[in-house]
């Protein structure tokens, strides 16, 4: 340990601290705008110029590793006088616009040219004026006359996003900030360059104009968009929310936060928000008070039950629902004797249920699985299914962890791989069975390893034959064995044990009534075209949905307005096991109801005991008890044997791959109007070998019908090569426009259009 002293504190640091480190641990703030705790030292900007005795002139906070015996000032006569002369020199250029400017009341440079600068600048030249950049949907360079050449946002691109795509072009006055010619910003987590931005170069085009820091309100919730559970500052204004930040939580997303949870709240007050109760009478949609509307479905409900059985009735939940919502569901259903319930809407395999011990988890905390020495993953578009956990994987990789892919597309993760290797989907058990040397070593030798299952594999027809296979090369390795989950609260499903029934069976053979949970059926759910087949043939569908839809307006016949995650309070359990509450930070919109309170009036009006709640932590507190008890609760332990595959490929069969669209995930982001203009949001072209073209006899450009077996929906695509495909497969993310296919993973068909 070495000895140092800041303004007459004494403290003792490790080897390799520098000093604004020290500061802080001393809680002495230095005035810094290029340095950040997460990323590479830069020392350009020069405002933590400090006071060292001995040293000749003033150094560096930020770049000056402490020294035994070390005694450094702050705020001396000779730091002030360098500190505001670097201020001057920071002011010379920068326009004085802060009227008007939209960092205005949080913007770094205007608190510290007050706490650090000089009343009056001796630069009376004219201002130098930068063009503004175009950066994409998301954010806004408009203003790049404002940047004072920290560089933060480049060093995020390329040490946190990965790849690099901001840079500084030209030199001295002339240099500036900008995005590659002809480029924006395509990473998903581009929104974080806006938080380090100490200027109003880089805002929020979303929020653009849109209010005053000093006129918001500022709430805590946890994100419901993955499994992550990112910790968010939810800004309102007028009982609406206006912007979306990250709380700083070091254990899950540290102080970052993907573009997905910071730019969908503009779903939240899309046209298609349903504000009132509606009812289908005679094929036209009247309003209704919500007594009309529960006295349907309790009548409804009733009706078919009583016809048909309770067994003739479905619940089909979003796993985005909270454990609240999802207990009352499952406790309504048990009262009425219906057992057909499920969160799980993609999975095609329902042989795992009812064999896993526990509820399906990532085996470990976020922090356990970073802190592996090897780690295989299995069947995951990484980027699209976690963006943050995918970076904080890439600084692991890049620090020493042996990273092994197996996947049936290649995807570019900016990250140093030991393996990527791209095989055909159903080839996945093989592989796990005889795992190449290179990888099956690493596991071998590592203190502490995991394998990983992904979406494609959770989604796949032999998922309970990848699954043993994964779990039988875990306990022969020592490894632990993990599932990314895929929705916020799908752990939190299995925990309340929800998924009693398995949805393909239910769209096979569609029930007499379906109750939809905060669903988009035609394409929430695997079947697409064939779940909606379903719904028109059951006799009744009664959705409670945050929005209407064509789709929702076709096959239901009630209608009832719930709350999105920010208008009512609730728990969700993230992938590592965390129970994370929250409250609603604005007021429901128009007629709009928490789900679980509808549920629990729901409850009274059939008459059912234990349904007098008040609060929702009465609720969470029936539903999971002793919440120590909560970790007792996941265990991805399977009591399945060995399985025959069920996947019997035929010669020029294609099978489909490419996951859910980032940003087409849930509800809410899919009507994120910024999100969508993204090219990540953009309509896919089918990605197919060519080889595997030639023996269709297609070519690359060409417009194809796709189609799925079982399914009657036809689908326009394009095609395009990839030679980094494996040949029989088709790479297309699921889309809301090629949403009637359904089906991931499984057999597809391309002919010639026309």
């Amino acid at each position: 340990m070495l000895q140092i002293e800041i303004d007459g504190k004494q403290l003792a640091v490790k080897q390799g601290t520098t000093v604004i480190e020290a500061a802080h641990e001393l809680g002495t703030y230095i005035p810094h705008f290029c340095y950040h705790k997460k990323l590479s030292i830069a020392a350009n900007c020069r405002m933590c110029l400090v006071e060292v005795e001995k040293a000749p002139k003033p150094l560096p906070a930020c770049a000056t590793p402490v020294t035994d015996g070390m005694v450094v000032h702050t705020h001396s006569a000779k730091a002030k006088e360098a500190q505001e002369g670097v201020m001057e020199f920071l002011l010379i250029n920068h326009p004085l616009d802060c009227p008007i400017c939209d960092q205005g009341g949080e913007c770094q440079l205007q608190d510290l040219a007050v706490g650090y600068g000089k009343s009056a600048s001796r630069y009376t030249e004219e201002k130098r004026s930068v063009v503004g950049k175009d950066m994409g949907p998301l954010v806004s360079a408009a203003e790049m006359s404002r940047c004072i050449h920290c560089t933060r946002c480049v060093r995020f691109t390329e040490e946190i996003a990965g790849a690099q795509e901001i840079a500084m072009a030209g030199r001295g006055e002339h240099s500036e900030i900008m995005p590659f010619i002809g480029k924006v910003i395509e990473t998903e987590l581009s929104g974080n360059v806006i938080d380090l931005c100490p200027v109003g170069a880089l805002t929020s085009k979303p929020f653009r104009f849109d209010s005053r820091t000093w006129e918001l309100n500022r709430r805590k919730s946890v994100s419901a968009h993955d499994a992550l559970g990112s910790n968010l500052i939810v800004q309102t204004k007028d009982h609406t929310v206006r912007r979306v930040l990250p709380l700083e939580n070091e254990a899950i997303n540290e102080c970052w936060l993907s573009d997905r949870d910071r730019f969908a709240y503009e779903g939240l007050y899309h046209e298609s928000r349903l504000k009132k109760p509606k009812i289908k009478q005679g094929g036209e949609w009247v309003d209704v008070d919500w007594k009309t509307a529960l006295d349907y479905v309790r009548h409804t409900a009733e009706c078919i039950a009583k016809e048909y059985g309770a067994e003739q009735i479905g619940i089909w939940a979003n796993p985005m629902n909270t454990v609240e919502e999802l207990y009352l569901a499952k406790k309504w259903a048990a009262g009425l004797g219906i057992t057909a319930t499920t969160a799980r809407l993609r999975e095609h395999d329902g042989r795992l249920s009812g064999s896993l011990k526990g509820a399906q988890w990532l085996g470990q905390t976020i922090e356990q699985l970073l802190s592996c020495d090897a780690v295989l993953i299995v069947g995951a578009l990484l980027r699209k299914e976690q963006p943050l956990l995918t970076a904080r994987l890439r600084r692991a990789a890049k620090n020493g962890m042996a990273l092994s892919v197996l996947a049936a597309n290649r995807e570019e993760l900016h990250m140093p791989l030991l393996t990527h290797e791209i095989i055909h989907p159903n080839q996945w058990v093989n592989y796990l069975n005889n795992v190449p040397e290179k990888v099956s070593g690493s596991l071998k030798n590592g203190e502490r390893v995991a394998i990983i299952l992904g979406a494609d594999v959770q989604n796949h027809d032999d998922y309970a034959g990848i699954y043993v296979a994964a779990e039988k090369l875990a306990q022969e390795i020592g490894a632990i064995l993990g599932v990314l989950p895929q929705a916020a609260n799908s752990v939190g499903a299995d925990v309340l044990d929800f998924n009693r029934a398995n949805i393909a069976d239910m769209v096979a053979q569609p029930k007499k009534a379906v109750v939809l949970l905060n669903i988009d059926p035609e394409i929430d759910v695997l079947g697409g075209a064939q779940a909606m087949a379903a719904l028109q043939q059951a006799g009744s569908v009664m959705a409670f949905t945050v929005y209407e839809s064509d789709a929702l307006r076709e096959v239901a016949d009630v209608m009832l307005p719930i709350a999105p995650f920010t208008e009512t309070a609730g728990s969700l359990i993230n992938m590592e096991g965390r129970l994370q509450s929250f409250h609603g930070v604005v007021q429901g919109l128009g007629e709009s109801r928490p789900l679980w309170k509808v549920l629990r009036v729901l409850g009274n009006l059939f008459g059912l005991d234990g349904f007098d709640f008040e609060t929702s932590q009465d609720v969470l507190a029936e539903a999971l008890g002793d919440v120590a008890m909560l970790p007792e609760k996941l265990n991805n332990d399977s009591s399945l044997t060995a399985q025959a595959s069920q996947m019997q490929t035929m010669k020029g069969e294609l099978v489909r791959v490419g996951g859910m669209g980032i940003y087409h995930t849930d509800p809410i982001v899919r009507r994120a109007a910024s999100l969508q203009q993204t090219s990540h949001a953009a309509e896919p072209r089918a990605g197919v070998h060519p080889k595997t073209l030639a023996n269709l006899g297609l070519a690359d450009g060409e417009i194809v019908i796709a189609t799925r077996q079982g399914n009657t929906a036809e689908i326009f695509v394009t095609i395009r090569a990839d030679d980094t495909l494996p040949e029989n497969v088709v790479f297309l993310p699921e889309h809301p426009i090629n949403a009637p296919l359904g089906g991931m993973m499984n057999v597809i068909e391309l002919r010639k259009a026309g």
